[in-house]
């Protein structure tokens, strides 16, 4: 479940204006948002995690380009950080940290290019119309809410629902259909951008006397 995380994360966060007030195509909605999130350089949030009967929630940080970093409250103490050049898990329960060196070759496909990879590798139509709806049965939220169906089954993700926040235009929910038919739905709550974040906040130490798992995700080439 954590490399599906990180997975879904990257494309985000790695890419604000949009004023017009007419009706514009599902394709252009997504381009604005892309726009939108190329010019935040730093961004926080509380975020929560939903796979299954399985809740994690935690705080997120990001700064542009690469850093990352998850905090989760449950499991307590469980960690993601990536710095640009290394992934790192931490998995307090199992008391292992997983590592993945992460070369330019091998996340040029993931990283730099933000929502336009999205919308480079996945079709999008609006749920149910250009109009602001309800983030859900009992909400008083307004969204947008795009679909996003893959181009091809070489995509992780059959599909992905955005809810982009009809105020601000940032993501309030990602939900993702996996190709075994899963849903990954993150939420992402008291956002704040640009506040300036150092990047020693990305640089984490891990406990003493853990196991390690180096590339876990595939093996490093240069």
């Amino acid at each position: 479940m954590k490399i599906v995380i990180f997975l879904l994360l990257l494309p985000v966060f790695a890419v604000i204006p949009a004023n017009s007030q007419q009706v514009v195509t599902a394709e252009r909605y997504l381009e604005m948002v892309s726009e939108q999130y190329s010019g935040i350089r730093d961004y926080t949030a509380n975020v929560t995690i939903r796979s299954g009967n399985n809740t994690m929630p935690g705080n997120l940080m990001y700064s542009f380009p690469h850093f990352l970093r998850i905090d989760f409250t449950r499991p307590a103490n469980q960690v993601l950080v990536f710095n640009g050049e290394l992934l790192t898990v931490y998995l307090p329960e199992q008391r292992v940290i997983l590592s993945q060196v992460i070369t330019p070759s091998n996340r040029s496909g993931t990283l730099g290019h933000g929502l336009g990879l999205l919308r480079r590798n996945y079709i999008p139509s609006y749920v149910s119309g250009p109009g602001p709806v309800l983030l859900e049965s009992g909400s008083t939220e307004q969204v947008v809410k795009l679909r996003l169906t893959r181009r091809n089954v070489a995509e992780g993700y059959r599909e992905l629902i955005l809810s982009i926040s009809d105020n601000t235009k940032l993501i309030r929910r990602i939900e993702g259909r996996t190709t075994a038919d899963n849903t990954i739905q993150m939420d992402f709550t008291n956002i704040r951008t640009n506040i300036g974040i150092p990047n020693e906040n990305f640089i984490y130490t891990p406990p003493e006397g853990v196991s390690r798992q180096h590339n876990f995700l595939f093996r490093d080439s240069n």
